[in-house]
């Protein structure tokens, strides 16, 4: 039993430093500079030994995007804690989503910007099932005792969303952007958000 859990042990230590490696590689030079062979020299191991863990570059990939998202998820998690009004926990849930996005900047782009599939069928997943869940269990909240459908949450989400993610992208071309600018304009996006989404 012991000599079967120290392999064990062994097998989990080299997964996570593949998954590292793969990390530090798109850190230090992009996700297109990632390969199986240059993580295997990365962790002096040879290249099959990667393929015993993963499939392909996209099966690491597709890995470390759902770490981004468990990470996004926990942080967007401790936003809303820190408020106690649902309208507050929303602004300070995408608030934090900014944050993420300024921060995290590689696993932003592998989350949404490299079209990497959270499964390999395409399906969806729980990492970003729990972060859209968070998000809309707080707009129901907001909703001042209507009872909103489905359809109507998931719209004003994506409203939200699609706002806050194209602000991230805008921040990229307009760099003197401060966190003020944003706050104001995440503020403006949830006091609009109701009459548009409902006019829609």
């Amino acid at each position: 039993m012991e000599a079967q859990d120290k392999k064990s042990r062994l097998k989990e230590e080299i997964r996570a430093s593949i998954l590292d490696a793969a990390f530090t590689l798109a850190k230090e030079n992009g996700w297109e500079a990632v390969s199986m062979r240059k993580i295997a020299t990365m962790i002096a191991h040879t290249a099959p030994v990667i393929y015993d863990y993963f499939q392909n570059k996209e099966a690491i990939m597709r890995e470390l995007a759902r770490a981004g998202f468990r990470l996004l998820a926990t942080g967007i998690t401790t936003a809303q804690q820190e408020q106690e009004q649902p309208e507050q926990q929303l602004q300070s849930m995408w608030m934090a989503y900014l944050h993420f996005a300024q921060t995290e900047k590689e696993y932003y782009q592998l989350m949404f910007g490299m079209g990497i599939p959270l499964s390999a069928d395409n399906s969806s997943s729980p990492e970003i099932d729990v972060f859209a869940g968070l998000i809309q269990d707080v707009i129901r909240q907001t909703a001042n005792g209507e009872i909103l459908s489905t359809e109507e949450v998931a719209r004003r989400y994506f409203l939200q969303w699609s706002v806050v993610h194209g602000l991230i992208g805008l921040g990229r071309i307009y760099k003197d952007n401060t966190d003020t600018f944003n706050r104001n304009v995440v503020l403006d996006m949830l006091r609009q958000t109701t009459t548009v989404a409902s006019a829609a």
